[in-house]
Order: structure tokens, then C-alpha cells, then sequence
């Protein structure tokens, strides 16, 4: 496959993305009584994701917009609104021009920041090298999701009594094919975790985190080449992930030959005081 970027290639990373997040929150969502108020809605083409008991961006958001879904913009405010979620929109720059730019500014909105979005063909690409780093990459067990939400909420500096939230929404896809769950151990201990999704043979780098006493020993490097080289292993023709800007994270995806696809424009609402 060519590393030459197209609007028709940028279609089908977004929409990794978008099947990505969709199989987590479906999944989120049939837990007895949704107990995290998981909710997908599509206005035209964007498709709009919502937790009420799940602060924060990561499940809150909109993805697909495109120019000629200016009609639907009034509800699909409205929808956040009624469920008392700021809305927050990731568009690409494949997908929007001045004519949604400019329809978002005049209902209040503005762009708030980037979020770097990286890809790599696998069709002609080796596996990655194994190198004795100290560092053992093997698969979550079944029984070790609590371990996976104890570094999760760690590496993140989140409150401990999400813990048992984050073990829930991540075993819920323990049975799912489509998803695989690595574990980092650096000296006999848990040191970080890597996720990947793999739908319509393209793999996305869903999740990943590094306990703070155990980076910059090359722990996430390794579960990334871990995942590339499962990517493969899979026959999967693409491989894409994403982070913010310029981030550890970002680098650490560079060297392991991913190449920046593009920036998502991350637009919020602008508030009173604005």
C-alpha cells in the first residue's frame, strides 16, 4: 500500500477510529442497567458519543462531521444539551472547510485544540525487532483486569474509586475477538498496558498507559512493536493510532514507523465569560 495520504484513506483511519469506539462503548452499554449512561446517536454523519457517568472527552464526542452536515448541527447541540454534556467536536481536515468552520463559530463554538491522528501500511512491512530490553509484552489474563485498571487509573493520576469502573468497562470485552489486551512486566512487575482493536483488517493502538516509576525505559515502545507485529501477524493492511501533539506518546509511535496522517481540530463551546 502507498504512504501517500488521500481523502480516501483519511475516510477509512476516521472511521477505524469511529468502529474503534463504538465496539467499547456497545459493549459499555449492555452492562446490566447501563449503569454508565452509554448513548450512540447519528445526526447525518456524525456519529455522537455520550457517558453521562463518564467525565471527560474520551467518550464524550463527535466524530465524522462533514461540510454537509450543517442541518443537523441545531440537534445534535440540542442532544448534548439534554443530557447535560458539553459538546466536543474532532474534525478532520479531510472532511470540513470554512463552510462547517464557519457554521460552528456562529453557533458558539471554537477550535480549542489538535490532536495528532499517525498511520502505517503493513502490506510490505517486517515485523518489528525483538530486542532483550528486560521488558516481557504477554496477553492480559482474564482474571488480571483488575491490574489493568489499577495502572490505567495510576499512570493517569485518577482517583482510586474509578478502579472498579475502568475493570468493568475493559472486561466486558474480554470474549470480544476483535479486541487484545497486553500487559507490560518490567522486573516481575506490572509496568504499563497496551490495547488493540482490529475490525475490516485495519488495527488501531486503542489504549495504552505506562506506570510513572516505570517510563523512559522504552515500556510503551515495546507494546507498540508488540502490536504492530500482532497487526501483521493478523494480516491487517493498516496500522493507526493517535495522541496528542508532539506528545511521548506520538514520538513513540514515529519510531516504531508510523507517520502522521493528519491533526483532528478539536472544537468546544466557547464559554459565558468568552
Amino acid at each position: 500500500m502507498s504512504l501517500v495520504l488521500t481523502k480516501e484513506l483519511v475516510y477509512e483511519i476516521e472511521q477505524s477510529e469511529i468502529e474503534c469506539l463504538s465496539s467499547r462503548l456497545a459493549a459499555i452499554r449492555q452492562i446490566e442497567g447501563n449503569p454508565m449512561g452509554i448513548e450512540i446517536k447519528q445526526f447525518g454523519n456524525a456519529i455522537c458519543f455520550s457517558a453521562a457517568a463518564i467525565p471527560g472527552p474520551s467518550f464524550n464526542t463527535v466524530k465524522g462531521l462533514k461540510d454537509e452536515d450543517e442541518k443537523f448541527i441545531d440537534a445534535l447541540i440540542a442532544y448534548y444539551e439534554q443530557r447535560n454534556i458539553p459538546v466536543r467536536f474532532e474534525l478532520t481536515p479531510a472532511h470540513v472547510s470554512s463552510r462547517m468552520l464557519t457554521c460552528l463559530n456562529e453557533k458558539g463554538f471554537y477550535h480549542a485544540d489538535f490532536h495528532t491522528v499517525v498511520y502505517v501500511p503493513l502490506s510490505n512491512m517486517p515485523k518489528g525487532q525483538s530486542t532483550d530490553t528486560g521488558i516481557i509484552i504477554r496477553k492480559l489474563k482474564s482474571q488480571e483486569y483488575a491490574v489493568y485498571a489499577d495502572i490505567y487509573a495510576d499512570a493517569f493520576a485518577m482517583p482510586a474509586f474509578l478502579k472498579p469502573s475502568i475493570e468493568a468497562n475493559n472486561k466486558v470485552l474480554d470474549d470480544d475477538s476483535r479486541w487484545e489486551f497486553y500487559l507490560a512486566i518490567v522486573e516481575g512487575k506490572p509496568a504499563g498496558t497496551g490495547v488493540l482493536f482490529i475490525q475490516n483488517d485495519i488495527a488501531v493502538l486503542a489504549a495504552a498507559a505506562t506506570l510513572p516509576e516505570f517510563r523512559g525505559i522504552g515500556v510503551q515502545s515495546a507494546l507498540i512493536k508488540q502490536r504492530l507485529n500482532q497487526a501483521i501477524t493478523k494480516k491487517c493492511r493498516l496500522l493507526v493510532g493517535h495522541a496528542g501533539f508532539a506528545s511521548t506518546s506520538l514520538r513513540n509511535m514515529e519510531r516504531a514507523g508510523l507517520k502522521v496522517a493528519y491533526n483532528k481540530a478539536i472544537w468546544r463551546k466557547r464559554s459565558v465569560s468568552e
